[in-house]
């Protein structure tokens, strides 16, 4: 199988982000523009790649809800902690919420951010990180290694650069992906990786919106 169908969904999620700055959309056009497209992307492009056969559901949902743990963690022990220099800076980036306040009363806004960052995102990302990128570093001819295949290089390799993909909390970004690099190597199913993801941002999502910590949300 070539690389597209895991790649291009990933690059997709990545340009949406890099124009949005550029081209700004009302919050319900924008999260509209992101389903349409994902889900476009995703049936058109990378349905050959994708698999959701679950073999450890309990497993996966546990994973999910350590990773989400983990990711809130420092900065609920010590508030302000992603703000301090360390973490916010000229290479990694700023942290700061990009849903307008006429977005976070909108009941149509928030199911449709929810459904981009657990659904769409875990698909994406697990289909280039873990689908993909681990098995190409091993070698090119990628479709020749099982999913899950143990090599130190592509393990910490996916995970620093995992890490970097999320800016200013790379640190929380480098546990994550260690861990979901791991749930690939123990599993070997690229459908476990993407609910135990897909479990850490719904669970994100839910705190944003409970407790109102925008910031979480890209």
């Amino acid at each position: 199988m070539p690389a597209l169908p895991y790649v291009l969904p990933f690059g997709v999620v990545i340009l949406l982000l890099a124009v949005r700055p550029l081209l700004p959309l009302p919050p319900l056009a924008e999260q509209a523009v992101w389903t349409l497209t994902m889900t476009a992307t995703l049936a058109l492009v990378a349905r050959p790649a994708m698999h959701f056969r679950i073999r450890n559901w309990g497993g996966s949902v546990l994973m999910g809800i350590v990773v989400f743990a983990i990711w809130i963690g420092p900065d609920l022990i010590f508030p302000g902690y992603h703000a301090r220099w360390l973490f916010t800076n000229p290479v990694t980036g700023a942290i700061a919420a990009t849903m307008p306040d006429s977005g976070r009363r909108d009941v149509a806004v928030l199911a449709l951010r929810t459904l981009r960052a657990a659904l769409f995102v875990p698909i994406a990302e697990e289909l280039f990180w873990r689908g993909w990128l681990m098995r190409w570093i091993i070698t090119a001819h990628f479709e020749q290694v099982p999913l899950g295949a143990w090599s130190a290089r592509a393990f910490w390799i996916v995970a620093v650069l995992f890490a970097a993909e999320h800016g200013p909390r790379g640190d929380v970004g480098l546990a994550a992906g260690a861990l979901y690099n791991w749930w690939m190597v123990r599993t070997r199913n690229l459908g476990d990786c993407i609910l135990a993801h897909a479990v850490t941002n719904a669970c994100l999502c839910g705190y944003v919106i409970a407790k109102q910590h925008w910031e979480y949300w890209l």
